[in-house]
């Protein structure tokens, strides 16, 4: 009886470490967080039911990506479960590939799942276009043209001289201004490129004249001309000024133009005059023609007495 008892009690725990041993081998399994993603995405293996041999020395385990490429690694417990990390291949193409686990001691995959790709979709954003702000250039102003002023000269005096018993009328010759001349001073050739100023607007022949000129070049060549004779000659300096004398060889009464040439053209005006010595030679025929009257008044006188 008691050998019997023993049997029975022998045959009850195998039942129950058959039952355990079963309960504690569940099938392999494989799972990925997360299971999809872009290529490069980086995602968590873990897994549960994968026993290593006894004799294996390591439970370090690879992750493979369609079976061939290794994308990451991961460490088993020895109690059929263990976790790693992994990599999507940045060539991945779009759409479910195979993830499995690869043991290193025995090289065997127990087990697997699937990730897929999904490639993300570009959009391209266009700027929009940069519009450049108009340029606006300041406006040019040119300075004023400013003439000199018209000089009126005031008509020479007339003087009356009566003599006894003859009423003799001399008069000195007066030569009025004309209102319609213009500005004897200086004209430019060109408004705003210069101007030439003569320092006098009447001169009698050996008077001495000077010349001023403004808007030459800096240290340009001034030529002074008149009726295409060279009357003087001169250097502009650093702001294009210059001043020179006035030397006439010969000249004729009336208006002449004086025209500086240093690149642009200067154009002054200068009027010459003769003294008259027509008073001189008036008086002296008054006199003659006051003598003259006087002999005629006697010689009358004479030929009237002879007459009685």
């Amino acid at each position: 009886m008691r050998s019997l008892g023993l049997l029975v009690a022998i045959a009850a725990g195998v039942t129950v470490l058959s039952t355990t041993s079963a309960a504690a081998q569940q099938p392999p399994a494989l799972s990925a967080s997360p299971n999809a993603g872009a290529p490069g995405t980086a995602f968590k293996v873990a897994w549960t039911g994968v026993y290593f041999d006894p004799d294996c020395t390591t439970y370090a385990v690879n992750v493979l990506w369609d079976g061939k490429t290794v994308v990451g690694s991961g460490q088993g417990t020895g109690r059929g479960t263990g976790s790693g990390s992994a990599t999507v291949p940045a060539t991945a193409t779009a759409g479910q590939h195979r993830v499995e686990i690869q043991t290193v001691c025995q090289s065997t995959r127990p087990a697997g799942t699937t990730f897929t790709v999904r490639i993300p979709t570009t959009t391209t954003t266009t700027p929009p276009p940069t519009t450049q702000p108009p340029v606006t250039n300041p406006p040019v102003t040119q300075p004023p043209v400013t003439n000199p002023p018209v000089t009126t000269r005031p008509p020479r005096p007339t003087t009356t001289t009566t003599t006894p018993p003859v009423t003799t009328t001399t008069t000195t010759e007066s030569t009025p201004p004309s209102s319609s001349e213009p500005p004897s001073s200086s004209e430019p050739s060109n408004p705003g490129d210069g101007v030439l100023v003569l320092d006098k607007e009447n001169i009698q022949p050996g008077d001495a004249l000077t010349a001023t000129g403004t808007g030459c070049p800096k240290g340009a060549n001034v030529t002074l001309k008149s009726l295409g004779q060279n009357v003087g000659k001169a250097t502009a300096d650093e702001n294009g000024e210059f001043t020179a004398p006035v030397k006439f060889a010969s000249i004729e009464p009336g208006r002449h133009k004086v025209r500086a040439e240093c690149g642009i053209v200067l154009v002054g005006n200068v009027d010459v005059t003769l003294s008259s010595s027509s008073g001189g030679t008036t008086s002296t025929l008054v006199v003659l023609l006051f003598f003259l009257l006087v002999g005629a008044a006697m010689l009358r006188r004479q030929f009237t007495g002879l007459r009685r």
